[in-house]
């Protein structure tokens, strides 16, 4: 028999037996405590991200809602004819919509892509691919949906095209939204990106100018795309949500490209933000080429579905991502934090632009372009590099776009307190940056991933990403008008994230190393606090004047372009060709499908130079030099506006008579005198005289207080 130990040993044994089942029992609580802890906080991060969601879409729903409600009372939308609804679109927007009502109007969905990539009733004597020279992809994409969705009958063409566009601003700026959201943590720093945009619509967005144009296309999907991008280099634990990013930005860049003609050199900007973090070594390289390998499978899919656009292949942005993925894979691996691979890292940025530059030139030596010359010159001119007489190039660089910004501008940025935090906001994160940079040269260990307690903002990738593409955007703001609908809707989210970001509000505690209240406690009060008495002030403010705008009912209605439209449809033959300025003739391509002899097109040479041919009839010539380049086109009636023959208002020196004169050498100007020395009278005055020689080549035929229409004679009859 088995020794069974002393008493004492039995003792222990069984207290020991006896309270296994109490410890087990303990165990299993803590087990099921923990269990619903972890439910608890699961359940509340998905409330948070519901709701966030849920204020998301509804955000971008009442803007669309919002968009809508304004357009109707500016314009009394529905209560108008379809011609006069039509006329509110100017300019290039009137000749985008013109090609969506063809695509509608042809037999089969295929049959009208042909006729407009081989179009030959637009503009008399030549045949354009107007799918490639106007980026006409939203119109077929419209088109196409309006077809699949059997809508026809049941909505309007214009209510269903235009309806897709204010759709697309709700996107817009839901992806603004959650931008923000995705920076700060809190779906707070949407809110507030979402009103300071709408606060200041009038330069965040051209709605307003005309619905159709390429950037309210084209903007939303960027939006979307940098959103997408945002998430990408947040991101460094969850897969699967970094390839969701990952494709989500792959998809939403194709589309940027395919949208808008000048979709690549925003891309380029992006480009450069992103190769200036690879360089400093402040977001992962691997992430960095992930994104190059996207631009060029972006790049080179758009070149072969927009007809071999060359545009793509000779823009900078091939170039600068072919250049730094070379630069890569020459760089050599050596230590991190060694004085020679900072070296290296200085070297990394000159072999990246020298190559860039290099293969930059040596593609437009090889490959045939002439899309966006004259933009290009006038960014010459604009920048002192050249001087020129051409009117293409000064008439460019008069335009709004290309003028520096207003001190309105800022003045608004102000007073919506926009301007105030974003440059506070700027300051903090440049700061940071800096420190970040700093320690990477100095070779101390630096957290991406940092918690909002360590406050060091200036360390994570997303954060020097916008920070950066925000400077490069502002610069160009600074310097274009244009840019300002490019800059202002990321300024709205760098500031809006900043005063929302406890990690900003902390990074500033340690600077001045605040001791009497906690640090931490205070940033997460403010991070709150601040956004609340923003949004308060804003909406106390700023309401009003929102809901008296949808209130007020605008009287828009131009009345002699109506007349003009209903005589040219009930009078002019089918087969006329009519003459006069690109965005008038853009009118009346819309308005009555008459062919035209320009476009307000600026990426073709030969339209440039029929624009500026067109335009010679506010110029200082005979009527038979006239009657000679409008019969050249086979133009059979000439409209004079007298807007532009008797333009007194505007910038000196701006004029279309002005710049038509220093283009035919009709003036000199020498120490501030002006001397004019064509011997011949201004046509568009000249003309309304009625007098020989202009009516051996010009017949009136219609005028009314803004429009004077001339039939071009086949037989000249001389009287004197």
């Amino acid at each position: 028999m088995e020794d069974e130990g002393s008493p004492e040993e039995l003792r222990q044994r069984r207290k020991a037996s006896s309270s296994e089942p109490h410890n087990a029992k303990h165990s299993e609580k803590d087990i099921r405590n923990v269990g619903k802890s972890a439910r608890c906080v699961a359940l509340q991060r998905f409330a948070k991200l519901f709701v966030g969601c849920l204020v998301t879409i509804t955000s971008g729903m009442m803007y669309a809602v919002y968009l809508s409600t304004y357009h109707e009372r500016k314009f009394w939308f529905s209560s108008r004819r379809d011609l006069e609804r039509e006329i509110t679109f100017q300019g290039g927007g009137a000749v985008y919509y013109s090609f969506y009502k063809d695509m509608l109007r042809a037999p089969s969905f295929e049959r009208g892509v042909f006729e407009l990539a081989y179009n030959n009733r637009t503009v008399p004597m030549k045949t354009i691919n107007a799918v490639q020279q106007m980026t006409l992809y939203p119109e077929l994409l419209a088109s196409a949906l309006y077809q699949m969705s059997g809508s026809q009958g049941v909505v309007d063409p214009v209510y269903f095209y235009i309806g897709i566009i204010f759709g697309l601003q709700g996107i817009y700026i839901s992806a603004l939204f959650v931008t923000s959201w995705i920076m700060s943590g809190t779906w707070l720093a949407g809110m507030l990106t979402a009103a300071w945009f709408i606060i200041n619509r009038t330069d965040t967005t051209r709605m307003e100018d005309s619905i159709p144009l390429r950037e309210n296309w084209a903007l939303p999907y960027f939006a979307c795309q940098v959103a997408a991008l945002t998430g990408f280099l947040r991101n460094n634990r969850n897969l699967s949500a970094e390839r969701i990013c990952y494709l989500f930005m792959c998809a939403s860049t194709y589309t940027f490209i395919m949208m808008w003609e000048y979709s690549h050199y925003l891309l380029f900007i992006q480009a450069l933000s992103l190769c200036l973090l690879d360089g400093l070594s402040l977001v992962k390289k691997e992430k960095v080429h992930e994104v190059q390998k996207m631009y060029l499978f972006s790049v080179f899919l758009g070149y072969l579905l927009q007809f071999e656009n060359s545009a793509l292949l000779t823009s900078p942005l091939l170039s600068l991502v072919i250049g730094s993925m070379i630069a890569k894979s020459l760089q050599i691996s050596v230590k991190k934090g060694t004085f020679r691979a900072k070296v290296m890292k200085i070297m990394y940025f000159y072999l990246a632009f020298t190559i860039a530059v290099s293969l930059h030139l040596l593609i437009r030596t090889l490959v045939p372009h002439k899309e966006n010359y004259q933009i290009l010159k006038s960014l010459e001119v604009k920048f002192g590099l050249n001087i020129t007489k051409n009117f293409t190039v000064n008439w460019l660089l008069c335009q709004e776009s290309f003028q520096p910004p207003s001190q309105d501008y800022l003045i608004r940025l102000t007073q919506s307190s926009l301007l105030p935090f974003y440059i506070l906001v700027l300051i903090i994160c440049l700061f940071s940056i800096s420190q970040g940079i700093f320690k990477r040269f100095l070779g101390q260990p630096v957290h991406c991933n940092a918690t909002p307690e360590e406050g060091q903002v200036g360390e994570k990738p997303e954060v020097i990403y916008h920070v950066i593409q925000s400077l490069l955007l502002g610069f160009l703001a600074m310097s274009f008008e244009g840019m300002k609908y490019l800059w202002t809707p990321y300024v709205c989210v760098l500031a809006a994230f900043g005063v929302c970001s406890p990690e900003l509000w902390l990074t500033l505690f340690k600077w001045i190393r605040l001791k009497t209240v906690h640090p931490v406690v205070l940033a997460f009060v403010l991070s709150a606090a601040v956004p609340t008495v923003i949004g308060f002030s804003l909406w106390r403010e700023f309401l009003p004047k929102i809901v008296s705008e949808l209130s007020e009912l605008e009287e828009h209605y131009e009345s002699d372009t109506v007349e003009l439209m209903n005589w040219i449809k009930s009078q002019a033959p089918l087969t006329a060709v009519f003459a006069g300025s690109p965005q008038l003739m853009g009118a009346i391509k819309l308005c009555t499908g008459w062919m035209v002899t320009s476009l307000p097109v600026y990426n073709d040479e030969d339209l440039m130079r029929r624009n500026e041919n067109m335009y010679q009839i506010y110029s200082m010539r005979s009527a038979e030099d006239i009657y000679k380049i409008l019969t050249s086109y086979k133009a059979n009636y000439v409209v004079i506006e007298d807007s532009i023959c008797n333009e007194v208002a505007g910038k000196n020196g701006c004029r279309v008579k002005d710049l038509l004169d220093i283009s035919n050498d009709h003036v000199v100007t020498q120490d501030g005198d002006v001397y004019a020395y064509s011997k011949y009278g201004r046509f568009c005055h000249e003309i309304k005289m009625n007098y020989s020689p202009y009516v051996n080549y010009f017949t009136r035929v219609f005028w009314n207080r803004s429009y004077f229409v001339y039939k071009i004679n086949t037989i000249i009859s001389f009287q004197y």
